[in-house]
């Protein structure tokens, strides 16, 4: 499920122009082993979200992002219905790795994605 269909940043990022109120870093991470597959903009807890997919063997990583709120949790990895889920902040923003593959592969791609 992608609005904008690529593996090349320079298509992504500017995607998300004018449609969200943020402008997402997006990074190739392919020689990091997370091919960048696309972005899409999506809506989480009533306010849009920036959301991009990475690929990892098998399964998909979403990492939604967008502004951080006054009542942000904390940073943190947790388990939602066979889901992991990674948080963390960074700059005004707020980040959530969303996958089906196991929290460790999301705190690979958390490693990669912030270095």
């Amino acid at each position: 499920l992608m609005d904008v269909e690529s593996s090349d940043r320079h298509t992504v990022k500017p995607w998300f122009t004018g449609k969200t109120d943020i402008a997402p870093p997006v990074f190739d991470l392919s020689d990091k082993g997370f091919p960048l597959l696309g972005g899409r903009l999506d809506y989480v807890d009533g306010h849009s979200a920036a959301a991009l997919a990475y690929g990892r063997r098998l399964h998909k990583i979403n990492l939604f992002v967008w502004r951080t709120g006054p009542n942000e949790p904390a940073d943190g990895s947790y388990a939602v219905r066979g889901y992991s889920l990674l948080h963390w902040t960074n700059g005004g923003l707020s980040y959530w790795a969303v996958s089906d593959a196991a929290p460790s592969e999301l705190e690979a791609f958390h490693d990669a994605y912030t270095q």
